[in-house]
């Protein structure tokens, strides 16, 4: 959750309107910046398969962490309604996504409820972030939070930031930085009660920070203060093991179903009825996104690299054509030289890259086709990656590019009319 106040805004988060910029403490980048890298920079490290974000708030960590290539799913969850109730656009994906799919398989699900009541759908998972969030449960919540976070979820890894209060001082007429918040603890607040939920539920805590003091109060520490909680062993308690994996008490998140989708597509003004049945609006948003592990994707990618690797091979050897016509029969003709052709502007080759690509069976011609043997497209490291044999790129492209009688080569026209028309 972020900070809503104008004023708690201006000395923390980077919009000075309110305060004056001799006596505002200036952050760069702003401290929010600073705790959701921090938050992807441990995604980097740790490689985290299926993370959810507590209090997401308007969901700019969910954004900053989906491009992560790790992440298969990725949950937010908000008690504030409103705040989910648009941010579905900018969590789906966008036509490059489609364009250069994924490696793995990610699916983003936004949740609305609370962060204190146990829903089975966000157990097992590695990492649980709580950016901004304690400080706003009360008293009950807060005893609530650790019973339900580190002993239900009991996920590997968890995030907590909340706001060090020894720092309120270095700002302007500043008690508490947010309205809404509940308390705001001392750095040794904090750690005394992050170290008593971490031994009682059997985890190990590392503290930290965001937002460096100025020069002359290194004393106060940092504005945002972080602990870094690591399951023991990696092995979920008791209490969790003992209970029902089923409960679903998350609320759906308001959006449109298909139903008044076609409804604003005939008659836009019918955004402004309030009385859409509520069943039709709620719906829990999920998105997916394209990758190569599905198969529609995987093909189409493949398929393009393979067309764009014969066609660069196909241009760089037309110079030859020349060379090449005054030779007799259809003998093949080895035309790929000793070197692998290295294109103006393309991929650069690793020495290692070059020596297998030199040692790989060359493009050859018969008459007005032009070759290129399977195992040389292997070479290329970037079709290595996507094939992991011979046998697995033929039957993938088999129906949407022209083989050799044997299979072993892709064929095509040595020349072609836009050829002819630029004189090569």
């Amino acid at each position: 959750m972020e900070e809503n106040n104008l004023q708690c805004s201006s000395v923390v988060d980077g919009n000075f309107e309110e305060v004056p910029r001799e006596t505002a403490i200036q952050f760069k980048p702003p401290l929010y910046r600073q705790r959701y890298q921090f938050v992807k920079n441990l995604v980097d490290q740790h490689e985290p398969k299926k993370v959810a974000d507590l209090g997401c708030g308007d969901t700019s960590l969910l954004r900053l962490l989906k491009v992560n290539p790790c992440i298969e799913l990725l949950v937010g969850v908000d008690i504030n309604e409103d705040k989910l109730r648009w941010r579905g656009d900018s969590l789906a994906p966008f036509m490059g996504d489609f364009l250069k799919p994924r490696d793995l398989n990610l699916t983003i699900i936004l949740y609305h409820g609370s962060v204190v009541e146990r829903d089975s759908r966000l157990l097992g998972f590695d990492l649980i972030t709580c950016i901004e969030l304690i400080e706003h449960l009360d008293s009950g919540d807060l005893a609530r939070f650790p019973e339900v976070v580190f002993g239900y979820l009991s996920p590997s890894m968890i995030v907590i930031s909340t706001p060090n209060s020894e720092f309120n001082p270095l700002f302007p007429s500043v008690t508490l930085r947010d309205s809404d918040h509940k308390f705001e603890w001392t750095r040794m607040e904090f750690q005394t009660w992050a170290l008593y939920v971490a031994n009682r539920y059997d985890y190990s805590v590392e503290f930290t920070g965001v937002g460096e003091p100025p020069a002359g109060a290194e004393n106060v520490g940092y504005c945002t203060q972080i602990g870094i909680f690591q399951k023991n062993g990696g092995r979920a308690t008791e209490a969790c093991v003992s209970e029902q994996h089923d409960q679903h008490v998350y609320k759906a998140r308001q959006g449109l179903t298909m139903l008044p989708r076609l409804v604003l597509i005939f008659h836009p003004q019918a955004v402004l009825l309030p009385h859409l049945p509520k069943m039709l609006r709620l719906q829990v948003f999920t998105t997916s996104y394209p990758s190569l592990q599905q198969e529609r994707f995987f093909k189409l990618v493949l398929v393009n690299e393979v067309s764009q690797q014969v066609e660069s091979l196909r241009v760089s050897h037309l110079p030859r054509r020349k060379e090449q016509d005054g030779e007799q029969g259809d003998k093949p003709k080895d035309i790929g030289g000793s070197k692998a052709p290295v294109p103006c502007f393309g991929p650069v080759f690793t020495e290692v890259e070059k020596a297998k690509i030199e040692n790989s069976p060359k493009p050859f011609c018969v008459g007005d086709k032009f070759f290129v043997p399977l195992q040389r497209l292997l070479a290329y490291p970037r079709l290595n990656r996507l094939c992991a044999n011979e046998e697995m790129m033929r039957s993938v492209i088999a129906d949407s590019i022209p083989l050799s009688s044997d299979g072993s080569a892709v064929v095509t026209d040595l020349c072609n009319y836009f050829d002819e028309q630029f004189e090569f």
